[in-house]
Formats: C-alpha cells, sequence, structure tokens
C-alpha cells in the first residue's frame, strides 16, 4: 500500500499548536520582582541626575583645560579696564594686594595654605596666592606679578565655591558675582583633571540613562 504524503497545511497546523502550548513549569515560575525592578530604576535614575548635576558644575572647570597656553598681558591690574578681562582664561599682570579684605584659609588634605585680597584700590578684582607650607608667618609679603586663571566669582567652580561668602562672611566687604578672581599659578593644564572628571560624569550619566531605556521598553 503506497505511503501517503503528510499535508504541508496539517504540519504547520500542528507546530503552531504545539508552540502555542503553555510550558507548565513555566507556570510555577515566580512574578518578576517589580518592586525590586522599579527601585533599581529609580536608582539608577537618581544617579544619572547626580553624574549630570557634578558634570555641570565642573562644565567652566573643564573647559579651562582646553583654553589658549599663551597668557594675555593685563598690564596694571589696579588700572587695567575690566572691559580687556575675559573670565576663565589664563592672564598675567602685576599690582598691589590691599590688606583691607585679605583672607587667610586652608583646603583639607592639603599642607599650603591661601591668601585672597583685592587688588589695591579695587574692589572687583581678586588675586588668590598658593603660599607653601613653612612660608606662611606674619612677616608674610605677597608678590606683585601674578599669571594664572582669571574667572568671575560667579562663574566659578567647585574649587571656590563658597568663597565669595565666606570673604563677606569673615570681612563684612560685600563682593560682586561679577567680580573677578585670578587664581595665581593656575594654569590649563592644571584642569585636566577637572576635564577627566567631567567627561567620566558625563558618561556615567549616558550609561544610566542608556541602560533605564533598555530596561523599560517592551520587547517585541
Amino acid at each position: 500500500m503506497p505511503a501517503t504524503e503528510a499535508n504541508p497545511s496539517d504540519i504547520s497546523h500542528a507546530a503552531l499548536a504545539e508552540k502555542d502550548e503553555v510550558d507548565p513549569e513555566l507556570l510555577e515560575l515566580p512574578d518578576p520582582p517589580r518592586r525590586e525592578r522599579r527601585s533599581t530604576l529609580l536608582l539608577m535614575a537618581l544617579a544619572a541626575v547626580a553624574s549630570a548635576g557634578m558634570a555641570a558644575s565642573l562644565t567652566r572647570d573643564a573647559a579651562y583645560a582646553f583654553r589658549s597656553t599663551s597668557a594675555t598681558d593685563l598690564g596694571d591690574l589696579s588700572a587695567s579696564p575690566t572691559a580687556a578681562f575675559t573670565s576663565n582664561e589664563l592672564v598675567q599682570g602685576h599690582g598691589r594686594l590691599g590688606g583691607a579684605g585679605a583672607l587667610r584659609y586652608e583646603r583639607p588634605f592639603e599642607s599650603d595654605s591661601y591668601r585672597i585680597a583685592p587688588v589695591a584700590n579695587r574692589a572687583d578684582v581678586w588675586v588668590e596666592l598658593r603660599v607653601p607650607s613653612g612660608e606662611e608667618n606674619n612677616r608674610f609679603v605677597p608678590k606683585a606679578e601674578f599669571a594664572g586663571r582669571l574667572v568671575r566669582f560667579g562663574d566659578v567652580g567647585l574649587r571656590h565655591r563658597g568663597l565669595r561668602g565666606a570673604i563677606e562672611d569673615r570681612t563684612g566687604q560685600k563682593v560682586s558675582k561679577d567680580a573677578y578672581l585670578l587664581v595665581d599659578g593656575q594654569t590649563p593644564s592644571d584642569a585636566r583633571a577637572f576635564a577627566l572628571l567631567w567627561a567620566m560624569f558625563v558618561s556615567f550619566a549616558l550609561w544610566n540613562v542608556v541602560t533605564i531605556f533598555r530596561l523599560v521598553r517592551k520587547v517585541k
């Protein structure tokens, strides 16, 4: 008796029926941990926001790393017009620092100390000097030649955040956010670490955002 060939349509229907059958072992599996999933997504969202905030606060410091290494000569700082100043640039100049409003302070984990004082006869230009450890004493005489980063108080990064308020609290002298701070000795090459930190925080924020998107999107 000749063998009968199977109908292709019957084979396809049988395969679909077999595919539609639910594996009883899958039914016994526990439901997905939705609460833990929401907590993970929330934690990643907070990490993305925090990383983005840190990157934003480091933007100007990171940008300074790519500025020109040729210092702009401002001449006598006590007579230079503010129209010649550009925030977040490398400059050089000379002048005498005033005693009124001068402030000495230290930073954690650093052996050197710092002094900040306004340029004599003006209240809109301040100079920060780094004093090496062991050279700080009552006879300290600040130098008169400066070269470093010029930045508005309103544009300073995390390292100088709160310095304007500290000056006002300690000296009672009002300091405008449009006043300039000359950070003596800080060159663009010194800001490369800030550029690396900025890139790290940006990458971390993007990674969290992309991962959140992949977790919440529906799988087709």
